[in-house]
């Protein structure tokens, strides 16, 4: 359960800096709604981080949920907001992933 948990905290994680990015495309309240969701997902992500940490290892579940997190965000970046898509940008991404996943298999 920790494990879908920190996954959980992740996708909030994307989700706080996916805000961030559509509010700074935005004006007004339309920017308003977009930072008040930034606090939501922020508020969520750390939230379950916290209590994931009582029972997985600080520094595994760290990594895994900024691995996460920095996974997603380059995704929604490229599909999203238009970001290049280049070899090496998808090779290191790809890596990252597959680190990720090693160390979900090396931990409890």
């Amino acid at each position: 359960m920790n494990w879908i948990l920190l996954i959980i905290a992740g996708l909030f994680e994307v989700g706080f800096a996916a805000c961030l990015g559509k509010a700074r495309e935005s004006a007004g309240n339309v920017a308003t709604y977009w930072y008040a969701g930034f606090i939501v997902c922020l508020s969520i992500s750390m939230i379950l981080l916290m209590k994931v940490t009582q029972e997985l290892p600080l520094g595994t579940s760290y990594a895994v949920w900024t691995g996460i997190g920095a996974v997603g965000t380059v995704l929604i970046g490229i599909v999203v907001f238009k970001e290049p898509a280049d070899f090496w940008r998808l090779f290191f991404i790809t890596s990252l992933i597959v680190s990720i996943i090693g160390l979900k298999i090396v931990s409890n």
